[in-house]
């Protein structure tokens, strides 16, 4: 099977990304475009971002998670610890993230250093999921082997009777992650392929240097 896909592209009009309008601080850089994201009526899922990382096979691999929080740290989301992802992370916490937000004609990557958040912080995060989430944590073994669907739902009606009228605590495989940034690029989709590049880097004394880059 073949098709050509050669004459199938957008022409991006819709902004521009211009130095006298950037944030000094690329949080707040950030925090301008997700607001936008999250204020615009097509965009349904702003916090959907692609993770990337380097697997214990040694392939890169992205797969798409929540953003849960950001902070002037940095990027926050939840996973289980035993899962591909995790593990990958715990062998080697240099991650990329990525949004994408094809209506807005908008991009924007993120390079930093995933670490575990304390214990407490993903203990709150846990106890405010819906309880089917929370069910669902315990009861998946991410990324192993399972023999079926009805496996799985089988596992989590036992979990459910055993544990109706109880609170639920968080399992210790499962957690969040904070990556903080050392680089973030702005991608602003503008026409002739001449695209607006703003990068971000951190410097020795926590400065961010800003530059752009050729498209």
């Amino acid at each position: 099977m073949e098709k050509n896909l050669s004459n199938l592209r957008l022409v991006y009009s819709l902004g521009e990304l211009l130095e006298k309008d950037l944030r000094a601080n690329p949080i707040e850089q950030f925090q301008q475009w997700f607001l936008q994201a999250q204020q615009s009526d097509t965009v349904q899922e702003p916090n959907a971002m692609s993770v990337a990382t380097i697997g214990l096979d040694g392939f890169p691999k992205t797969r798409v998670v929540l953003l849960k929080r950001f902070t002037d740290e940095g990027f926050i989301f939840y996973t289980n610890y035993n899962s591909e992802k995790g593990k990958a992370i715990l062998a080697n916490p240099n991650i990329c993230l990525s949004f994408f937000w094809p209506v807005l004609e908008r991009q924007i990557i993120i390079k930093g250093t995933a670490e575990k958040l304390p214990t407490n912080l993903s203990d709150g995060y846990f106890q405010s999921r819906p309880r089917g989430s929370q069910l669902g944590s315990i009861v998946s073994q991410q990324s192993e082997v399972v023999p079926s669907r009805e496996y799985l739902q089988e596992q989590l009606s036992s979990l459910e009777k055993e544990m109706e009228g109880k609170p639920l605590k968080r399992p210790v495989h499962w957690g969040g992650f904070l990556v903080r940034p050392i680089s973030l690029e702005f991608w602003q989709g503008r026409p002739n392929r001449l695209h607006d590049r703003i990068r971000y880097t951190l410097q020795a004394d926590y400065d961010w240097k800003i530059e752009r880059l050729s498209p």
